[in-house]
């Protein structure tokens, strides 16, 4: 294996390792006994959901249990915010502007980060165990002030191993630090199910049923993502001839699922921030708000539904962008069979990825909803989603595209050595 493809994949390991670390350093002046044994209940609710994406840092009270959801919330404002206003949008495009654009999201990820840690600090201050001692071993004041300066350090550190990953490691270094967190439970979830079977909790053909509900949508995540729709191109006989010793590409592929595994992310996200926000409020209004966009609720399943179908959407009109290959086409001498060059072949595009993405929005809200609607079915007492199946399978096929694409490249490299 390639020397350089070696080191890139050690730096990430050593990175989500450092991630990992940070998950067990608590923030100062808690008591995690207190939390853990809160945790022990809350695993098929919202805390449960907000737990599993930040890999069990938040029933450790960790410095990093916010995860990396403020920069994901913020990510998402400013692409809302560039598709509406054309100056931040140009912004985007330009070199120099995306340094200020990608600032803009730092400073914006600084924000949601001290509103969510006071948040939950304000709500831990109510927080007591089962023999009646408080969750907090510090001054109420003083905590809020530690627990705030702490988590905003944890999650700028993780924005910055993200960065990191993502220039000199392999794959996407924020999609790589939620597959980890959610990676992470798995080992404590087969314990505790084994546990559970052990105990008369529940029964072995659950087991079979669940692990049978994982492959298959193990199953269905893979076939979709590997779908794609090729749009055939021919090119002019001269530049076939002025390319005859290059590989031109003779089709155009879009994908089934254009937008990848961002909405699911985007839409945790979205629903994640008023779940935190509201926890801490002790009014019966707002608990019944809270209650309300609890996970096990069927009212939560329809906004994560609406919300990855909404975004889903809207990044795949980000990401595909028919007018440029249209212009790219039409400025190599290539068309597709049948269709004019410029705006014929742009509407054909848009209209080809418009249906593939209404069936790939599709496939993603059910992916994130409907597994989780059959595990409550069973009464299965722990938290458990197609929107995690879903996060881990696209994220290891995604990694594991760019290490044969680095594969592929160091081949090249060496056979343009030698000559050949």
């Amino acid at each position: 294996m390639n020397k350089n493809l070696v080191n890139k994949i050690l730096i990430t390991i050593g990175f989500l390792f450092i991630y990992r670390l940070l998950a067990y350093v608590p923030v100062p002046g808690v008591d995690t006994a207190v939390i853990a044994s809160f945790f022990d209940s809350h695993q098929a609710d919202a805390l449960g959901l907000f737990n599993m994406f930040s890999g069990n840092a938040v029933e450790r009270m960790s410095i990093i249990a916010l995860g990396i959801m403020p920069y994901i919330t913020a990510s998402i404002i400013m692409e809302l915010l560039a598709a509406t206003f054309a100056p931040l949008g140009q912004m985007k495009k330009e070199r120099d502007g995306m340094v200020k654009y990608m600032q803009i999201i730092r400073y914006a990820t600084i924000v949601i980060t001290i509103i969510q840690a006071i948040g939950i600090s304000v709500g831990l201050q109510s927080l007591t165990g089962p023999s009646g001692n408080s969750a907090i071993l510090a001054d109420h004041n003083t905590f809020i002030i530690l627990s705030a300066v702490s988590m905003l350090a944890g999650t700028m550190l993780l924005m910055w191993i993200g960065e990191q990953i993502t220039q000199s490691g392999i794959g996407n270094g924020i999609s790589l630090i939620i597959f980890a967190g959610i990676v992470s439970a798995i080992p404590g979830a087969i314990g505790q199910t084994i546990t559970m079977v052990n105990t008369g909790a529940m029964s072995f053909l659950t087991v079979i049923a669940i692990l049978a509900l994982i492959m298959s949508t193990v199953a269905i995540i893979i076939y979709v993502e590997l779908g794609e729709r090729r749009v055939p191109v021919t090119y002019a006989k001269k530049v076939m001839m002025q390319n005859q010793n290059k590989r031109v590409m003779n089709y155009i592929p879009i994908k089934v699922n254009l937008a990848g595994v961002i909405p699911v992310i985007f839409a945790s996200a979205i629903l994640m921030f008023p779940m935190t926000v509201l926890s801490s409020s002790t009014n019966p209004t707002i608990q019944g708000i809270a209650d309300l966009l609890s996970p096990n609720s069927y009212f939560f399943n329809f906004l994560t539904f609406a919300f990855v179908v909404f975004f889903a959407f809207f990044y795949a009109s980000i990401t595909f962008n028919a007018k440029d290959i249209s212009e790219n086409l039409k400025r190599q001498g290539g068309f597709i069979p049948g269709i004019r060059t410029g705006n014929a072949t742009m509407e054909f595009l848009n209209e080809t990825a418009s249906r593939l993405t209404f069936t790939g929005a599709l496939y993603l809200g059910l992916v994130a909803t409907l597994p989780f609607m059959i595990i409550k079915g069973m009464g299965v007492p722990f938290f458990f989603g197609g929107t995690a199946v879903l996060i881990v399978v696209q994220v290891a096929l995604d990694t594991m595209r760019k290490i044969e694409a680095q594969v592929y490249m160091s081949k090249y490299e060496t056979l343009s050595a030698v000559g050949l």
